[in-house]
């Protein structure tokens, strides 16, 4: 049973299998990536560097226990351990689905690609950004896993980061699609349904 004790590294089994599904999410992240298509207008560096900035910082937060912060602001139990690991999982497999839906139009960075399509299915009936969805899940997941305040200080940081992005992005899109994905803006919701 998780008892929350320090393990090898400062982790014990629940942090561990968190940790894997983010490696999961990398090696297919890295698969996906061999057959996206060309961009046509992309976001500036200092954007993009900016968001990447952002999420090095709430990477470090949430990953590593820092001197300081290392409060708990959840109990240390195999029920929250459970919890953390079932959002963790939701994000990953939401996070699969989105990305195979949206195939060759992925980015990383905010873009248009060559001969650009409105992906409309799968979860982007419902959701306009399941990718964002999926990510703060696994953020999130592994942020209740730790259950330490340097974890949920490194999730607001990423929820502030995604905030930023999808401003963005919809800006982006609105004047890529137009009237198209104003509808669409209308009949979807941005992360979560009925809710953002």
């Amino acid at each position: 049973m998780y008892n929350g004790k320090m393990k090898p590294f400062g982790y014990g089994w629940p942090m561990w299998t968190s940790i894997a599904m983010w490696c999961v999410i990398e090696i297919y992240w890295d698969m996906a990536k061999k057959n996206i298509a060309p961009e046509t207008d992309s976001e500036s560096r200092r954007s993009r560097w900016l968001h990447l900035l952002l999420l090095s910082a709430a990477q470090f937060l949430i990953f590593l226990p820092i001197h300081g912060l290392r409060q708990r602001y959840l109990p240390a139990s195999a029920i929250v351990a459970a919890a953390g690991l079932t959002v963790n999982a939701f994000g990953l497999a939401l996070a699969i689905w989105s990305r195979s839906c949206l195939g060759r139009y992925w980015s990383g960075k905010i873009t248009i690609k060559v001969d650009h399509q409105l992906i409309r299915s799968g979860p982007y009936r419902l959701i306009r950004h399941p990718i964002y969805t999926a990510l703060l899940s696994l953020y999130l997941g592994t942020a209740i896993v730790s259950g330490e305040l340097h974890a949920l200080i490194g999730w607001v940081l990423v929820v502030i980061a995604y905030l930023r992005k999808i401003r963005l992005e919809e800006a982006n899109l609105l004047k890529a699609f137009g009237d198209e994905y104003h509808s669409y803006r209308g009949e979807s919701w941005a992360l979560l349904p009925g809710v953002f």
